[in-house]
């Protein structure tokens, strides 16, 4: 899987992957990281996902990073937002208030970058990734994140051979193994969330659960 792929889907519009509202378990469980208003806070693989918009309403200051130019494009003429736009080694940045999205390769984003964020939203990003490129991505970012970070990782859980990915389903094993070297994975909420979501049982799923971590590297 490349990033053509990735393109493609926005360009053709097969974007079921996006929430035309913000995710309610961001909204119940995140809290409970305690993070500064003003903390700095990463959603890789971003979209054009509300979810930042009500980050940037908790006060705080929010890293996008997405490979789609049409992604990044339609989130702010959506949101109604006025971004200045600047280029940089990593790619265009487009900047709006306390929204700031960064349009290229979230394995491009340099260290310096990562260690200012306090914070990470990955909700759409570990399960967008095949397997084999899942262990390079949580070294690439995870690693590089500053020791007092805090995130909300979620996940889905369901039996891989009947269904191909993205999603991928990233199972608590997997998730534990990926993230041990460097965080502390704890799982907080596991929700069943099949007879919400009529397309995957349609491609033959007998089971989908939506599986919430509390990301910190000094979690016990």
């Amino acid at each position: 899987m490349d990033a053509n792929f990735w393109l493609a889907r926005w360009q053709e519009g097969r974007t079921g992957f996006h929430q035309d509202t913000v995710m309610p378990l961001l909204q119940k469980h995140w809290s409970s990281l305690s993070l500064a208003r003003d903390s700095r806070v990463l959603v890789p693989l971003c979209g054009k996902s509300l979810d930042m918009i009500w980050l940037a309403e908790q006060g705080h200051r929010v890293l996008g990073v997405e490979l789609s130019p049409l992604a990044v494009e339609q989130f702010f003429d959506e949101s109604r937002l006025r971004p200045e736009v600047h280029e940089s080694p990593m790619g265009r940045r487009h900047i709006a208030g306390n929204i700031e999205i960064l349009c290229g390769d979230i394995f491009g984003l340099d260290a310096a970058t990562l260690a200012t964020c306090d914070g990470v939203y990955d909700r759409a990003a570990l399960i967008a990734l095949p397997r084999d490129m899942r262990p390079g991505y949580v070294q690439h970012v995870y690693a590089q994140l500053p020791a007092r970070y805090r995130g909300l990782l979620i996940t889905l859980d369901y039996p891989q051979e009947l269904m191909d990915g993205p999603p991928f389903s990233v199972d608590d094993a997997e998730v534990q193994a990926l993230f041990a070297p460097q965080s502390k994975a704890k799982l907080v909420e596991r929700r069943d969330i099949l007879a919400a979501e009529p397309r995957f049982k349609q491609r033959g799923l007998e089971r989908l659960d939506t599986v919430v971590y509390a990301l910190d590297k000094a979690l016990g």
